[in-house]
């Protein structure tokens, strides 16, 4: 019994004396933790201007809204570390910085395996966002889908294709593929492939295709129109027409081509040109083939042969 009480009074002595020594390391720590009070005070005064200084610096390079606030967070969270690594120091606490620092690593090793292909998605938004590559409302072909842009944000661009499904990119691999940007030169040029029959004069058949292309009111007349024969087709001499547009559209591009072919029909209508149809030529012997009169008539003697033998 006695025993016991003697190992009681011994752990209550420890406790004291160990409260006792948190007291004096308290009491030697307070004006240390005073001042860390203060700087606390003055970090959180500063944080705001911190944050807008970071706004303003980061619109010098984009107006993209999602970017500003994602670069001001960033900002905020630096100078918040900054400041917990200052008030550390100040209490004496180095190995416990060094112990943040080394876990810190650890746990960024981990969480940059764990979210790379985000991490690279957000990387690539905020570049594009910089450098501003392409922006809402631009028709582009990416990845082998054609559209127009609906959407960027961070993370995906979206795009709205001509049937009206809706597509959504990863930034990433925009980055990494190549993007026709249709809209950057305001400007579209329209292709429309026609053929003409192997008899007609070939000059005067560019002349009126010509003019029947020049007569459309949005063929862009600062921009060159050509008119180029391509080849020798199986029942028609074929060409390709190639004029400009200023309206960059899906719609006013199909559109514009189906102007473009009914005024050569109509101009060719007008002049006798003839547009073939597909013409097949029929080879009824081994060498060079047979006329057809006179395969005609070779069946005929042939039918009249074989008559003659039945009766």
């Amino acid at each position: 019994m006695e025993s016991f009480s003697a190992q009681l009074s011994q752990s209550y002595q420890n406790l004291i004396e160990k409260l006792s020594g948190w007291l004096d390391a308290f009491i030697l720590q307070l004006p240390n933790i005073v001042i860390a009070i203060i700087v606390a005070l003055i970090a959180m005064l500063l944080s705001k201007y911190f944050r807008k200084l970071a706004v303003k610096s980061t619109r010098r390079f984009t107006q993209n809204k999602t970017v500003v606030n994602l670069m001001s967070n960033l900002a905020a969270v630096f100078f918040g570390l900054i400041v917990i690594f200052i008030i550390l120091s100040i209490l004496n606490l180095g190995s416990t910085i060094n112990k943040i620092l080394a876990t810190a690593g650890v746990i960024g090793l981990a969480v940059g395996l764990a979210l790379q292909d985000p991490m690279n998605n957000l990387f690539s938004g905020v570049f594009m966002s910089v450098r501003e590559l392409y922006k809402i409302g631009d028709l582009v072909e990416t990845n082998g889908y054609f559209g127009t842009i609906i959407d960027i944000d961070l993370r995906a661009t979206k795009l709205r294709l001509p049937t009206g499904q809706e597509v959504i990119i990863p930034n990433m691999s925009v980055i990494q593929n190549p993007l026709k940007n249709y809209s950057v030169s305001g400007m579209r040029r329209v292709d429309v492939a026609c053929g003409v029959s192997y008899g007609e004069d070939l000059d005067f058949v560019e002349e009126v295709a010509v003019n029947a292309v020049k007569s459309i009111d949005s063929v862009n007349s600062k921009m060159p129109l050509d008119l180029v024969y391509n080849e020798f087709g199986d029942s028609s001499i074929n060409f390709i027409v190639r004029f400009w547009i200023d309206d960059i559209t899906q719609r006013d591009y199909l559109i514009e081509q189906s102007k473009c072919i009914k005024a050569l029909k109509k101009a060719f209508d007008a002049n006798d040109i003839m547009i073939p149809f597909p013409i097949r030529t029929l080879d009824f012997g081994i060498k060079g083939g047979v006329p057809l009169n006179e395969m005609n008539l070779r069946v005929l003697s042939n039918d009249n042969k074989s008559q003659a033998s039945n009766e």
